[in-house]
C-alpha cells in the first residue's frame, strides 16, 4: 500500500446495503460504534455529526488521521422497502419460492459451478431450503401424531374419530409451520429463501422496482459528481454490490464523470455476485462487469475474506463470471485477511457467527492490516491512492467458471 501526501479533504461516500429490510439508521449506529472502536486502537480521532447533503439517510464525519483533516458526508442508498416488500409471503407462497429458486440452481447447473468456487456461500444458499424441507416434515410428523391418537377413539365414534384426527393433523400442521416463521429472527430461513428468490425470480435479470430505484441511486451519485468534492467513493456490500456495478456503469455510460471533477471509486465488500451473474438471464450485470473492469474512469478494490462464509471469497467477479475483456483492468482483489487482522480471543469469538463476520468490513479490527473501512471513507488518501501498487491476492480465484456469459438479451 502507498503512502502519499493528503489528496482528499472533502469526499461523498454513497453505501448500497445488500438484501436487508432493516431501517438504515443501524448502519450510521454501525459506523459511529465502531468507529470510534477503529479510533482507539489505530489512534486517530474520527467523529459524526447530522447529515448535511440533501437525500434519504446518511451522516456527516470529520476526521483527522495522520495529521491530515478530512470532511465526509456518507448517504445509504435505500432499497430497504423494496427488500420488505418482498419478503411479504405467505408460508405456502415461500415454500413455493423455494421450489421454483431451487429448479432455478439446480436444473440449469448453476450450482455446481457455484460450489467449484466457494462451498461456504453454497451451503448458506442451500441452508434454508435444508431447514424448510426439515420444517415441513416436523409439522407432518406431529400433524401425524395428533392424527394417530385421535383415530384410537374410532371404537367409540366410527368414522367420526378419523375426521377430527384429520382436522387434527392440518391443524398442528400448520400450527407448527407457523411457530417456526415465528421464529426467523433467529433462524434466518425465510429471511434467506426470500434474499435467493428475489434475485432467481427474475434469472439473474433486475426486476422493474429495483430497475427503478437504481435509476435513482445513479442520479445522486452522478450529481455528486458535479460538487466540489475531491472523491465520491460507492461502497457496495453484500448484494449491494452487483447493484453498485450496474449504477455506476449507467453513471459513466452517461458521461458523468469528467476530467476536472471528482475521483470516482467503487469498494466492493463481502460480494456475492456470481450467486446472480451466473445465471442465466443475468445479462444486463454481466454486460456492466465486462464494461466496468476495462473502465479508466474509475478505481474498483474487491475486498472479501476466507473467513466470511457467506462471500465469494477471492473470486474476481468479472472473471469468474466469464466476461473478462482483453483490456481488463479491475478490480484489485485482495483479502482483509480476518484470521491476522483480528486477534486469536477475537476470531475465536467471532469465528461462528457466520452474519456477524458478514459485517465484519464494515467494523473495526483489533490488529488492522492494510484494509480499514474508516480510513479508506474519511481518510486523508483516495481510493486510488491508498492501493496504487498494491498487488491481488496471489490465492484469488480468475479464471472463467460460469456456463451463462452472454451480455447480450
Amino acid at each position: 500500500m502507498t503512502q502519499s501526501t493528503q489528496d482528499v479533504r472533502r469526499r461523498r461516500v454513497f453505501y448500497i446495503p445488500g438484501y436487508d429490510p432493516i431501517h438504515p439508521r443501524r448502519y450510521r449506529e454501525l459506523y459511529r460504534k465502531e468507529g470510534a472502536a477503529q479510533a482507539e486502537i489505530s489512534g486517530y480521532r474520527i467523529g459524526l455529526k447530522p447529515k448535511r447533503t440533501k437525500g434519504p439517510y446518511g451522516w456527516h464525519v470529520e476526521a483527522e488521521m495522520d495529521g491530515c483533516d478530512v470532511a465526509a458526508d456518507v448517504e445509504v442508498l435505500v432499497w430497504s422497502d423494496i427488500v420488505r416488500d418482498s419478503m411479504d409471503s405467505s408460508i405456502v407462497a415461500t415454500y413455493g419460492q423455494m421450489l421454483r429458486t431451487a429448479w432455478e440452481y439446480i436444473a440449469t447447473g448453476v450450482l455446481w459451478r457455484l460450489m467449484r468456487l466457494r462451498k461456504g456461500p453454497v451451503m448458506a444458499a442451500l441452508y434454508p431450503v435444508g431447514m424448510l424441507i426439515l420444517q415441513v416434515l416436523v409439522a407432518l410428523g406431529l400433524g401425524w401424531a395428533a392424527y394417530a391418537v385421535l383415530s384410537l377413539g374410532e371404537v367409540w365414534l366410527g368414522w367420526g374419530a378419523r375426521a377430527l384426527g384429520a382436522v387434527a393433523f392440518a391443524a398442528v400442521a400448520w400450527r407448527v409451520l407457523r411457530w417456526f416463521k415465528s421464529r426467523d429472527g433467529k433462524t434466518f430461513v425465510y429471511y434467506l429463501m426470500h434474499d435467493y428468490a428475489y434475485s432467481a425470480r427474475f434469472r439473474g435479470a433486475n426486476p422493474p422496482e429495483l430497475e427503478a430505484r437504481m435509476a435513482e441511486f445513479a442520479a445522486r451519485i452522478g450529481a455528486a459528481l458535479q460538487e466540489d468534492v475531491d472523491e465520491v467513493l460507492v461502497v457496495g456490500h453484500s448484494s449491494g454490490a452487483h447493484l453498485a456495478v450496474s449504477v455506476l456503469s449507467d453513471v459513466i455510460r452517461a458521461g458523468q464523470v469528467t476530467g476536472g471533477g471528482p475521483r470516482l471509486a467503487f469498494l466492493s465488500l463481502g460480494q456475492v455476485v456470481p450467486m446472480v451473474s451466473f445465471l442465466r438471464d443475468a445479462h444486463r450485470l454481466r454486460a456492466d462487469l465486462r464494461f466496468l473492469s476495462a473502465c479508466d474512469d474509475l478505481t474498483w478494490v474487491d475486498v472479501t475474506a476466507p473467513g466470511d462464509g457467506c462471500a465469494f471469497a477471492l473470486c474476481d467477479p468479472v472473471s469468474v463470471s466469464g466476461v473478462a475483456p482483453e483490456d481488463k483492468r479491475w478490480p484489485l482483489v485482495f483479502s482483509a485477511q480476518f484470521t491476522k487482522s483480528l486477534s486469536p480471543e477475537r476470531w475465536k469469538a467471532l469465528r461462528w457467527k457466520f452474519f456477524r463476520l458478514h459485517f465484519q468490513y464494515l467494523c473495526a479490527f483489533d490488529r488492522p492490516l492494510d484494509y480499514d473501512y474508516f480510513r479508506i471513507t474519511a481518510g486523508p488518501l483516495s481510493l486510488a491512492a491508498r492501493y496504487a501498487g498494491r498487488p491481488p491476492s496471489a490465492s484469488r480465484i480468475d479464471v472463467a467458471v460460469s456456463k451463462y456469459t452472454s451480455v447480450a438479451a
